[in-house]
């Protein structure tokens, strides 16, 4: 038995990367998967199969995030495809990186609409089925720069921001119906994206972090189970920054 058996997590954006290891590493504990991402194409179909080779069932849906009436139906079909949604990992995300004076308003409201609204969107769509379940987690996955900032970023820090203080105000509103809600804060996390930064950048960014390393999609993936399973039964409106030591 593992830590999640019997239960139906709905991860967006997973069909690689950090969501990707979450699919996995809560497949691997039992739970079975639902996933989305903007297209579930022969990447996605590989990412379902790779899932189901962990014994439980898994289906990718292909969903804009961003949409609030796809998201609705998104829902609905995964409710009727698997029966319950025990828990919702709010993950789908992009960056759109520039100086504040350079920012354009499409860039800004691009990462907001994908990073931000996306969460409202699933948790406003998955809440009445968990209440109807008496229970559920939620974990909207936010970033060390939504706690500091950070120079270049401001649409990405304001909107990893935002996924905080929506996961604490959801755990205000959710907790008396047995819904919790928390946040992942990662820092610099080995990912194809990081690996493609120049190397002195690379070095500098470890060169900040006391543990003097990278993290690895399993470090997010792990504290995730936790905040999934009964392990965390007692916490709720909390961020935990899984950064090394970055951002004491």
């Amino acid at each position: 038995m593992g830590l999640l058996t019997g239960k139906t997590a709905l991860i967006t954006g997973a069909a690689r990367g950090i969501g990707k290891a979450i699919a996995l590493k809560f497949a691997e504990e039992g739970a079975n998967i639902a996933f989305t991402d903007l297209v579930i194409d022969e990447n996605g179909k590989a990412t379902e199969a790779e899932i189901a080779a962990k014994g439980v069932k898994a289906k990718g849906f292909a969903s804009n995030a961003a949409d609030f009436a796809q998201t609705e139906e998104v829902v609905k079909q995964v409710k009727e495809e698997f029966g319950s949604i025990d828990i919702l990992v709010n993950n789908a995300g992009i960056t759109k990186d520039g100086l504040m004076l350079r920012m354009t308003e499409q860039q800004w409201d691009a990462v907001i609409a994908v990073n931000l609204k996306s969460a409202f969107n699933f948790i406003h769509a998955c809440v009445p089925l968990m209440m109807r379940q008496r229970g559920g987690s939620i974990i909207n996955m936010a970033s060390v720069v939504g706690v500091h900032g950070n120079a270049g970023q401001a649409n990405y820090a304001a909107s990893k921001a935002g996924m905080i203080a929506l996961a604490k105000s959801v755990g205000q509103e959710m907790g008396p119906k047995g819904i919790r809600a928390n946040a992942i804060a990662p820092g610099f996390i080995d990912t194809a994206m990081t690996q493609a930064l120049p190397e002195d950048i690379r070095k500098e960014w470890i060169g900040k972090i006391p543990l003097r390393r990278g993290g690895n999609v399993e470090d997010i993936a792990n504290t995730a189970v936790y905040l999934a399973s009964d392990m965390s039964s007692y916490v709720s409106g909390q961020v935990i920054q899984v950064d090394g030591g970055m951002n004491m």
